[in-house]
């Protein structure tokens, strides 16, 4: 990606975040973080409970995926990282007005994404969550520049389709 060297991989739950960020990362030789994997225990506890989590529970969870990308751009090594970033307050303090900071915002119908959780295992976070999220979330406006694809087509289709944009 030219320019940037870090790339946020936002969406709902079950749109694809961590199959196509590991292909882009894979695609691109670039270091990749599941975010999800960054969430303190307490906020799993919640999502396994079936509660969702508040902007208090986030707060850490943030913070540690921007210490990550910010350990990228220290380490001039460019880096894909997943992270729902529903709210656009919380990409603000992600990319922290940083050009070298782009989201990937993956989308797909509600049908879509309710589909793809029923044949979801292993993962924390309860289809029943879904509606939650839907709720909460705020699509990137125009001036956060993102990259926008329609994530219903293959893997191989949308991992082309975000390499043609980020050329």
């Amino acid at each position: 990606m030219t320019g940037h060297s870090v790339l946020i991989v936002m969406g709902v739950s079950g749109v694809g975040k961590t199959t196509i960020a590991e292909a882009l990362a894979k695609e691109l030789g670039w270091k990749f973080q599941e975010g999800d994997d960054l969430h303190p225990p307490s906020n799993i506890q919640k999502m396994h409970a079936d509660v969702a989590l508040t902007d208090e529970d986030r707060a850490p969870w943030l913070a540690a995926i921007k210490h990550w990308i910010d350990a990228r751009i220290a380490a001039r090594e460019p880096g894909v990282v997943t992270c729902s970033a529903l709210k656009r307050s919380y990409r603000d303090f992600l990319i922290d007005r940083r050009a070298d900071v782009r989201i990937l915002y993956l989308h797909a119908d509600e049908a879509t994404i309710e589909d793809r959780l029923k044949y979801r295992t292993g993962h924390f976070m309860p289809a029943s969550l879904l509606k939650s999220q839907l709720q909460t979330l705020e699509e990137p406006a125009d001036d956060e520049k993102p990259i926008t694809v329609e994530v219903a087509e293959t893997l191989p289709a949308t991992v082309s389709a975000v390499l043609r944009a980020l050329k």
